[in-house]
């Protein structure tokens, strides 16, 4: 498989260890000796315009990508949407792809990762005479920059007329991967919405039946990737979500999480840690994000310790510092019309309509 994200390209092959010889032939070829034939070009243009077309029929998608432009804006990577835009994809030919695969595709900017019943000094022979012609060469630098401050809370309204439910999504660029602060903030958001029995999903989902689900991540990201709540909530309860939704942050801002909250959080992350190194698939993967985010080598070694180490003082110092309210972005993708009154009404910022791109119509 050959797939990309806003931080990174990704190449794997997964392989019988008796076929090693044959897989990895295939493997070097495809990542060494790339062609880029104008009938496939045309037929994943094709692809991909189709997808760009249906994404903006779809409420989650909307809400996604126009949740990303809003906190981000057009200028940051993590602003666009990593399929690209209609006009994007038109314009663009093979030769561009031949280019960004000369530019960027180097043995100097890469790192290979093999997990398997296989020796280094079996394995490196056959490495070295399959990517003799893979040649180094200068790859321009790149940091993510950082991301625009949200000063004040505002609410996007994007209309879906008809719509039968609405999409939520309240949050800002909060953490890059690498920051010290991840196993506080992950203790803190299991318990706020990052897992069933959070407080987030059992307030809107079973406590007021407003949605199948509610939830809140921090994505982490090489750069600082955003915090999000987010629910598909029944159009009539868009205001008592968006309400609920805040209530809830706010609470844990204020006071923190409880000792049994704490015990019990700690107690699944902790016990899960294994199911997450079962596979060869699972262990690449880790290593994978400690060369994607620059983790140190031993990060894993000290992974439990770290969860074991957070205390109620650590989540409510993060809390405090993470989930101002204040200073969020609401945005909702629904039917304006039946849901622009209740919205106004909550005083909850500036309300803002917009396109299907986030963009403010004026």
């Amino acid at each position: 498989n050959v797939g990309s994200s806003w931080d990174g390209t990704f190449m794997s092959l997964s392989c019988l260890s008796k076929y090693i010889d044959k897989g990895l032939d295939v493997f070097a070829d495809v990542l060494v000796n790339p062609v880029f034939p104008q009938k496939e070009f045309e037929r994943l243009q094709k692809q991909r315009l189709t997808s760009l077309l249906q994404q903006k029929d779809q409420a989650v998608m909307i809400a996604n990508n126009s949740f990303s432009a809003i906190l981000y804006g057009s200028s940051h990577p993590y602003g666009n949407n990593p399929s690209g835009t209609e006009a994007s994809v038109k314009a663009m030919t093979t030769s561009d792809l031949q280019k960004f695969y000369q530019t960027y595709y180097r043995p100097n900017n890469a790192t290979l990762i093999i997990v398997g019943d296989i020796k280094m000094n079996s394995i490196l022979p056959l490495l070295e005479k399959l990517m003799v012609d893979w040649k180094p060469a200068d790859v321009p630098a790149f940091s993510v920059p950082a991301p625009p401050v949200v000063e004040k809370r505002k609410i996007y309204l994007i209309d879906k007329p008809g719509a039968a439910q609405s999409e939520i999504r309240i949050g800002y660029p909060a953490l890059p991967r690498s920051t010290p602060e991840f196993f506080p903030v992950q203790v803190m958001n299991r318990m706020l919405g990052g897992q069933f029995m959070s407080r987030i999903n059992l307030n809107l989902r079973e406590k007021h039946g407003f949605t199948y689900g509610a939830r809140s991540s921090f994505n982490f990201q090489k750069g600082a990737g955003p915090f999000t709540a987010s629910a598909g909530v029944h159009t009539a309860k868009t205001d008592s979500s968006v309400q609920e939704f805040l209530a809830e942050i706010k609470l844990m801002y204020d006071k923190g999480m409880t000792a049994e909250e704490l015990e019990f959080v700690k107690k699944g992350l902790i016990g899960g840690f294994a199911l997450s190194f079962e596979t060869s698939s699972q262990i690449a993967g880790a290593l994978q994000s400690i060369v994607l985010y620059g983790l140190p080598d031993d990060y894993f070694n000290k992974y439990l310790q770290n969860y074991e180490k957070v205390t109620l003082q650590d989540v409510a110092d993060i809390s405090k510092k993470y989930l101002d309210v204040s200073r969020m972005a609401v945005v909702v993708v629904g039917d304006v019309e039946k849901i622009k009154v209740g919205m106004n009404a909550l005083n909850a910022g500036d309300v803002i309509l917009c396109d299907l791109e986030g963009k403010e119509i004026k």
